[in-house]
């Protein structure tokens, strides 16, 4: 059996953006720690540098993952762009085909160069904007299956939206309303905001439609949700096409001897800060790795922080990034907060959020914040922008109610002013209805803790999944063992 089991070669290739690297990374952790197999993570060369630079061990020899003789590995390829320089990858379209063309050519190198050298990969995983990489997958005869990095809901509402299922709003009717089946009603400014006719991001609409043309030449589809969550979503849309729910994605279910991760920035230390503050007393924040405010709204935002009277943590991206660059910071702000108040860079968001001193979380709603504050228990201001954020702020506040809706994301084209901002904080931490989303937000927490053990859901998904990809394996090398043999007239016999 262990010999069989070596021949499981996991091949996970990511699109080079924080968002998509860290749970495709976990995923390929968990399927080395709980599927006993050899995983080789892979993106271009300028996300390892910063994977490096961060402190990650990204080591292109084998690192033991969990118990059972799983291991990780890094490959990196070249994209075509100068490593250094991040101003050609923030044009994000002309990027996406050039990543491409580069990323077809140099993936088939390395998986031929894998299989050459007596490691060949069993099978290909890549996340939405990568969908090229089922062709590689196709060319090379490798099965594929691809990580869904958004909720169950948003698959749907890609997926109907794209097989011209129901209506959607259009030019002639921009604010339809949309029933799909076994979701709540969404309101035209609640579906996925790339969906809409006037979207500004149309080659977004069409790098994730892409996922969906592609989607047969995928085996099945593994989702960051569990059962408990989306469960009759995710056993609808299963007979449609395959899908297995895997997550949530915790750092603290993986086993490794060497420290590993995928952020691309160094997190601050703010955890010992924390320690200082009492039970549920710390306002988090945090708009992620894209999200960029407008200097008016940062402004407010902060007023709107420094007037609730709350302790807060305040993890503010700078810099340019594929969606422009935010506003500052108001000067003397950290002075005018002076101890209740404390801004990093990047944190270690999934510690964070674990510590007793967090009261709630003020978030843009990117299905990594969500899925790790609803297994972190921790209820959630919600300030949607755009794309799934403002589905997800749909279900996180009127389905789940774990949370406190702040803003409705662009569609409203408005400034938040600094007193609603006060008055969801004081609300979210204290109000009437802090007690109902705090322990709505622990029984979200409980659920997701029995997805991931030995006997859940999650966890038996991953274990299939992997014993269907050495099944695969298996029967690829006995053909083609059946068909290096000549047949000569002992084989024929024999048959």
């Amino acid at each position: 059996m262990g010999t069989k089991q070596v021949l499981v070669h996991v091949f996970l290739v990511s699109f080079p953006g924080q968002g998509h690297v860290n749970p495709l990374l976990r995923l390929g952790m968990l399927l080395a720690s709980k599927g006993n197999a050899l995983v080789t993570f892979s993106t271009c060369k300028a996300i390892g540098n910063k994977m490096k630079k961060a402190g990650a061990n990204v080591s292109s020899d084998p690192t033991p993952v969990g118990n059972g003789g799983g291991m990780i590995r890094f490959d990196f390829f070249d994209d075509g762009c100068d490593e250094d320089n991040d101003d050609e990858r923030n044009d994000l379209e002309a990027y996406l085909a050039k990543l491409e063309a580069h990323g077809k050519i140099e993936l088939a190198k390395i998986i031929n160069s894998h299989a050459e050298n007596g490691r060949p990969v069993s099978c290909l995983i890549n996340n939405p904007f990568v969908a090229w990489v089922s062709d590689v997958a196709k060319d090379l005869d490798i099965p594929c299956a691809m990580l869904w990095v958004q909720s169950c809901f948003c698959f749907t509402s890609y997926y109907y939206y794209h097989n011209a299922l129901v209506p959607f709003p259009s030019e002639e009717q921009p604010e339809i309303d949309v029933q799909l089946p076994h979701m709540p009603l969404l309101k035209w400014d609640e579906i996925p905001s790339f969906l809409h006719a006037k979207s500004p991001d149309v080659f977004l609409r069409r790098a994730i439609l892409k996922q969906f043309e592609k989607l047969p030449n995928n085996f099945c589809v593994l989702m960051e949700s569990f059962e408990e969550l989306e469960g009759d979503l995710i056993k609808y849309m299963s007979q449609i096409f395959p899908i297995r729910a895997v997550g949530p994605f915790k750092s603290s279910i993986l086993e490794t001897s060497s420290k590993i991760s995928g952020d691309l920035k160094k997190p601050d230390d703010c955890l010992e800060w924390l320690d200082s503050k009492k039970p549920s007393s710390v306002v988090y924040i945090s708009f992620g790795s894209v999200v960029a405010l407008s200097q008016e709204q940062v402004t407010e935002m902060a007023y709107g922080v420094l007037n609730s009277g709350v302790s807060f943590l305040w993890a503010f991206w700078t810099g340019p990034t594929s969606a422009g660059e935010s506003g500052k910071l108001p000067e003397r702000f950290l002075e005018e907060a002076g101890a209740r108040g404390m801004v990093v860079q990047w944190s270690p968001q999934e510690q964070v959020l674990a510590h007793p001193a967090v009261a709630c979380f003020v978030s843009h709603c990117g299905w990594n914040s969500t899925m790790e504050a609803l297994s972190s228990g921790v209820p959630m201001v919600a300030f949607p922008q755009w794309g799934d954020q403002v589905t997800d702020a749909k279900y996180l506040v009127d389905e789940w109610k774990v949370g406190i809706r702040m803003c409705r994301g662009e569609a409203e084209n408005r400034v938040i002013g600094r007193k609603e901002v006060e008055e969801c904080l004081r609300e979210a931490t204290s109000g009437l209805k802090a007690a109902e989303i705090k322990a709505n937000a622990l029984k979200w927490k409980k659920a997701a803790e029995e997805a991931i053990v030995e006997d859940g859901t999650s966890n038996h998904n991953i274990k299939e999944f992997v014993d269907d990809v050495r099944k695969m394996s298996l029967k690829k090398a006995k053909k083609a063992m059946e068909d290096a043999i000549p047949e000569s007239g002992a084989f024929k016999k024999a048959m």
